[in-house]
């Protein structure tokens, strides 16, 4: 009785829209189509030979490959620095933490502003000194970039607070006891104690991280819609695209269950090999 209203809400939003995205991925189902078919394999044949796909699977990757480093290391960075401080704490933590509270939407339309070729503050800041800014939403060589910068803009604050509390509860007599065995620099009592403790805080943060990574859509569709020629289209947004836009359910169903495996592989792969290096207390 008491588990009842949380186990029909797990099965109202969670399990049956999953099993339906599982069953249209096996049909040709279009938005508003009276009836559908069952067709088997023949949406993820179409998947290895749409190029579309293969792109933005590529740039996914590549999205990631960017943001999920710089964004581990960049928070654990600042948490090590707002650590050793002694004022301003609080400070440094509300500002770093802002995106990742603040609205995407909006957050991307600030960021549309800022990056403007023509009167976007950082193209202007650049001509100041005698450089020609790019096009940096505009152009293909640039715009995945853009993105990525974005992404580590808004995940950095998020790692931050996670690595502050994995610091935290470390306890400092550690620290002492390094000292006193010969840890005198900061490097070797980072190296010995604090990087073998902060192993759980280190895999969560990391298996997050690659997960809202893999799952960048808000930034692509305010910001680009996958363009230009398609250099900044993601997974996420190719199958909105094909779902919404060209009404196919049953192939947007297909590159969902796509990218869903895509997902627990990462976080399957990236467990084992952390797991073995991870020292708990």
């Amino acid at each position: 009785m008491l588990t009842a209203p949380a186990a029909i809400a797990f099965l109202l939003m969670l399990l049956a829209p999953t099993l339906a995205t599982i069953a249209l991925a096996f049909t040709d189902y279009e938005l508003g189509a009276p009836a559908l078919n069952w067709i088997g394999l023949e949406n993820f044949a179409e998947l290895l030979q749409d190029r579309g796909v293969a792109i933005a699977l590529r740039n996914t990757i590549l999205y990631v490959a960017i943001v999920a480093p710089a964004s581990v290391l960049g928070g654990l960075a600042l948490a090590l620095l707002i650590e050793a401080g002694t004022r301003g704490r609080a400070a440094f933590r509300a500002v770093f933490f802002l995106p990742v509270v603040s609205l995407p939407v909006a957050m991307a339309a600030a960021w549309q502003y800022l990056l403007h070729p023509t009167i976007g503050p950082l193209n202007a800041a650049l001509r100041a000194i005698g450089i020609a800014g790019p096009n940096w939403l505009s152009s293909s060589d640039t715009v995945l970039i853009s993105l990525a910068a974005i992404g580590v803009w808004e995940n950095i604050g998020f790692n931050l607070v996670l690595f502050l509390a994995g610091l935290t509860a470390i306890p400092r007599e550690l620290y002492a006891a390094a000292e006193v065995d010969g840890a005198s620099r900061a490097w070797d009592r980072f190296r010995l104690v604090t990087w073998p403790l902060l192993g759980p805080t280190t895999l969560f943060v990391v298996t997050i991280t690659m997960t809202r990574a893999v799952r960048v859509f808000d930034s692509v569709a305010v910001l680009t819609q996958g363009g230009p020629n398609k250099a900044s289209e993601v997974l996420l947004y190719a199958m909105y695209e094909e779902g919404f836009t060209y009404f196919r359910l049953g192939y947007s169903a297909a590159i969902t269950l796509v990218f869903l495996a895509i997902v627990l592989a990462l976080v399957w792969l990236q467990t084992r090999v952390m797991e073995r290096r991870i020292h708990y207390v």
